[in-house]
């Protein structure tokens, strides 16, 4: 990952009438008339100094306060985006666009473009998405005042380290308005969101996707805006944020919760069977039920995660795994169906097992303790039997697209 901090020399710009632009910078707005003046001539003036040749498009969002009218004044084209929302605003702008690369940033002033060309040198070296980084983790610096204490102690630096560990995203500031990517690789990221989670969901699929990354560190100002409060909502937007990050991630989410509750499941049985005392205490039929409850949660789980990562790479939500295109063809519905009718009989066997001590009792009173060392172990592998069943026949349902 490439640390970009400097300008590039100016390089000779291409007239737009020639050519498609270089740089397309989109600017969402929603009612930002009294700071979008101020940021398209900034970036007029970093095109025009550095070489870049470019356009500048005001995504507007239904603004009621003349912001359209400001853009047109000052040669910005004016992108109207119906659909309410940050990533509604963000996706109608860079569709109208016709730059190779596309910068995107807030228009409340709060982010300085006169370091449009910092982004742009990261692209030409390379880069697929050059990724702004107000953090002094990533090199980036915060006015005072310029960001919720909350947001840069504890939201950010979170929600970064998530992304860093998740998804192997090489950045320290996943919530930067300020971005730049290619415009080809936005076109493949096929992204969906709507609303504040849209950045968050461009660097998850951009690191899935194996997309190369650099970080260009910036400083946030405070946002000129005074009419209105800020849009980003912190406890709204970060439950938004997080709840996404999770169903992006159905390794997180099901399949490790899955794996624990199962290996706590057959620890239970282990000592639960030849009763076992544990400091103390004897380990019996009442451990076989807590046991067969954390196997059967814990098998759900894991099953959960591989029909979420199924459906969601169907959906193009994911991009397509290796490993799974590996896996279907050894793991068939015909063999998914059969293992689970093998545990199912078994299953049903210590249940008739069960059945039959009660009819040697004339179906009286049973000595719990010892039918229910049978009818336990019979009740989990009946329940996990049909699970794996119906769950073949599920992910051969989702599957019938590949076909």
């Amino acid at each position: 990952m490439e640390n970009i901090d400097a300008a590039p020399a100016p390089l000779r710009a291409t007239p737009l009438a020639a050519a498609p632009p270089e740089l397309s910078v989109v600017l969402p707005c929603l009612n930002e008339a009294e700071t979008l003046a101020s940021c398209i001539e900034k970036a007029q003036a970093a095109l025009s100094s550095s070489g870049i040749s470019g356009e500048i498009i005001v995504a507007d969002n239904g603004s009621t306060d003349g912001s359209r009218e400001i853009a047109e004044r000052l040669g910005a084209r004016v992108a109207p985006v119906p659909e309410r929302g940050y990533g509604a605003a963000l996706m109608g702008g860079v569709a109208a666009s016709r730059g190779t690369y596309v910068l995107m940033a807030d228009a409340d002033a709060s982010y300085d473009l006169a370091e449009i060309p910092k982004f742009v040198a990261a692209l030409r070296a390379g880069a697929d998405l050059a990724q702004g980084c107000r953090l002094p983790s990533g090199g980036g610096s915060v006015d005072p005042g310029a960001m919720p204490f909350l947001h840069r102690i504890w939201g950010n630096p979170m929600f970064s380290a998530m992304v860093r560990r998740w998804y192997h995203a090489p950045i320290h500031d996943v919530h930067c308005g300020m971005r730049a990517f290619r415009r080809d690789l936005f076109d493949r990221l096929a992204l969906r969101c709507t609303g504040m989670e849209f950045a968050s969901e461009m660097v998850i699929k951009a690191a899935l996707t194996g997309a190369k990354f650099a970080e260009v560190p910036i400083v946030l100002h405070r946002d000129g805006r005074t009419a209105h409060a800020p849009h980003l909502k912190t406890f709204r937007d970060g439950w938004r944020h997080f709840r996404f990050y999770l169903m992006l991630s159905p390794r997180w989410l099901f399949l490790q919760p899955g794996i624990v509750l199962v290996l706590l499941g057959i620890v239970g049985y282990a000592l639960a069977m030849p009763r076992a005392r544990v400091f103390g205490a004897t380990l019996d039929v009442h451990t076989l039920l807590f046991a067969s409850l954390a196997m059967i949660c814990g098998y759900q789980s894991i099953l959960f995660a591989v029909i979420t990562k199924v459906f969601a790479i169907e959906e193009r939500l994911l991009p397509r795994d290796a490993r799974l295109e590996k896996l279907f063809p050894v793991i068939t519905l015909e063999k998914g169906v059969a293992a689970g009718a093998v545990a199912m009989l078994a299953g049903l066997g210590l249940l008739a097992a069960s059945v039959f001590q009660w009819g040697s009792a004339h179906f009286g009173d049973l000595d719990y303790e010892r039918t229910m060392r049978w009818v336990i172990p019979g009740v989990t592998l009946t329940a996990l039997g049909f699970q794996t069943i119906l769950s073949s026949f599920f992910l051969s349902i989702l599957g019938l697209r590949r076909t």
